[in-house]
């Protein structure tokens, strides 16, 4: 760790833990849990669509988006899609490709589109030398065709996020959108500032769905 780079934190459970407790943000972090069996179930009930990824992990790696569709279940990781006739053939695959890694379980997001490809956004913010806190970019990922994730190390393209928006969207609600990115990245700071001292950058991903609701899917502690 280095003073430039501030405190590092790893783990994705203790920041979306710490963002629940603040009332404006909860709303905005997708229903998420620990991997277990039950909860796996449970969520595939309510939600019909969960994300599952590592605690610890970067890159979009180990990322896998799984279905329900009526008795059948199926999980897509990277571009390669596995089907099963039962909730307990799902769990034992996907038991075993994460191995011994600890996963979390969030509810899945019906991301807005460009061309039918998914897009989200990083806004970087970075503690500057006198101690205010800056945003240094906010760009949106449009994700491979094929894909789901949209890191641009999974071949993932990057636009300006007003771009993103606007394509996604409509040229109308940039500057709204914007600005609610802004404003829930400095009231998520503050959280995770006083939880966490000694934070020195910071890169949230947001996603807009397609109703247009904003979504905080998770900060890492060394941004990209």
């Amino acid at each position: 760790m280095s003073d430039e780079q501030g405190r590092q934190l790893a783990s994705k459970w203790a920041k979306t833990e710490a963002l629940l407790s603040h009332a404006q943000i909860a709303p905005h972090i997708p229903p998420t849990r620990m991997f277990t069996k039950d909860n796996l179930s449970s969520m595939l009930s309510h939600h019909g669509m969960v994300v599952i990824k590592p605690v610890k992990g970067a890159g979009g790696h180990g990322v896998i988006k799984v279905s329900r569709e009526g008795g059948s279940y199926k999980y897509t990781y990277y571009s390669k899609t596995n089907r099963f006739q039962s909730f307990d053939g799902l769990y034992r695959s996907l038991n075993s490709k994460r191995g011994k890694r600890r996963y979390l379980i969030q509810k899945g997001i019906r991301l807005a589109t460009i061309g039918g490809r998914p897009i989200d956004y990083r806004v970087k913010y970075v503690k500057q030398p006198e101690g205010h806190w800056a945003i240094t970019a906010i760009v949106g990922r449009l994700a491979k065709p094929g894909l789901f994730v949209t890191n641009i190390c999974r071949g993932g393209t990057l636009l300006s996020g007003s771009e993103g928006i606007r394509r996604s969207f409509s040229k109308s609600v940039v500057v709204s959108k914007k600005r609610e990115m802004r404003t829930l990245t400095q009231l998520s700071t503050a959280v995770l500032e006083s939880r966490f001292p000694g934070i020195g950058q910071l890169g949230f991903d947001f996603g807009i769905d397609q109703s247009g609701k904003i979504w905080i899917f998770e900060v890492n502690t060394r941004p990209q």
